[in-house]
């Protein structure tokens, strides 16, 4: 699939494995090595529904407050939250990062 940042805080978290921000510089380094191991199954996923196959990821699109936004676990505490779009043979094939969120916060 296609990647891209929408927080180019976690592009750099991704890139780096670690960030300065006050937002996310507090994750635990586990987190932050599961979290580039996420977008790395995300990134080679060849489409969306791939993403189904992989049970750990526990792959969903939201309803309610965030109805559109599909997410994928990180742990059982964290969630990487990402909108997605198709190509021009309406197979969705792009993924917009931009939010790790604390699952219950």
């Amino acid at each position: 699939m296609n990647i891209e940042f929408e927080d180019k805080i976690l592009e750099e978290l991704y890139l780096k494995g670690k960030t300065n921000d006050s937002k996310y510089k507090k994750l635990p380094q586990s987190i932050v090595k599961k979290y580039i191991k996420v977008v790395n199954y995300i990134k080679a996923a060849p489409r969306l529904e791939t993403l189904y196959t992989i049970k750990s990821l526990h792959y969903e699109k939201k309803r309610g407050d965030l109805n559109g936004v599909d997410a994928v676990w990180i742990n059982d505490q964290y969630r990487l939250l990402f909108h997605s779009s198709a190509d021009d043979c309406g197979i969705v094939v792009n993924a917009l990062f931009f939010e790790i969120s604390k699952h219950y916060e």
